[in-house]
């Protein structure tokens, strides 16, 4: 059995969690590329893996017992592997629900809205202008609580975690889901920051090319987990 971590990934902004936060701790490990254009997220093998059928997972044959263990929901994978490499996710109490906290306001928030506001704005079959005002709203509000977050820090817990590492790949495409960063200078700032990493270039730069070759926005908005 090979030693490497498997990791189940096409590029949205869950996948792109994933592969940052292995480019960042500087492990090696093999990239699995589950086509969700040719309905790859629904083949048997993969749905042992990921119950919901939806990307990222991931498969580590060292798991903390020795014995393999795989893991699906991109907010686990990145807690695992904070734990396991001890990077970017604080051991310490206080520390570590500080990062929680904003680990899962993107997973329980600002992913969903995003997508729902990505969605309605660009691939509704009908334009339903109650839905685009609602969840375009929304998203304002929630950039407007990271605007107010980041005034007296570089990062939102502190130093730089995997908070950051969740919220990065679900603001690149803010003009899709009707915002403009140049509202909200904190923000900007945090982006242009994180989005410099070389982890966070690499780690975005997996399939770029199936990305950009499909309308791939409009599938993931139905069967990425939580969109686009």
């Amino acid at each position: 059995m090979s030693d490497l971590i498997d990791l189940y990934y096409w590029p949205t902004p869950n996948g792109w969690k994933i592969t940052i936060m292995l480019e960042e701790v500087g492990v090696p490990y093999r990239l699995n590329l589950v086509n969700l254009v040719k309905d790859g997220q629904f083949e048997p093998a993969f749905l042992k893996l990921s119950p919901n059928n939806r990307i990222p997972a991931l498969v580590d044959p060292q798991g903390p017992d020795g014995e393999p263990i795989s893991v699906f929901e991109s907010g686990a994978i990145l807690q695992y592997l904070g734990r396991k490499f001890r990077r970017f996710y604080p051991r310490e109490e206080r520390k570590r629900v500080e990062v929680e906290q904003w680990l899962f306001w993107q997973v329980g928030g600002l992913g969903p809205m995003a997508g729902q506001a990505h969605h309605f704005r660009q691939h509704a079959p009908i334009p339903i202008d109650y839905a685009i005002e609602r969840y375009t709203r929304e998203v304002e509000r929630l950039y407007g609580v990271l605007e107010r977050r980041l005034r007296d820090r570089e990062y939102l817990a502190g130093d730089y975690s995997v908070a950051d590492i969740a919220c990065i790949g679900w603001i690149v495409p803010h003009e899709k889901q009707g915002q403009h960063l140049g509202s909200f200078p904190r923000l900007k700032m945090w982006f242009d920051t994180v989005m410099a990493r070389p982890a966070v270039i690499r780690g975005m730069a997996f399939g770029r090319e199936q990305r950009e070759k499909t309308d791939f926005a409009a599938i993931a908005s139905v069967r990425d987990h939580h969109s686009p």
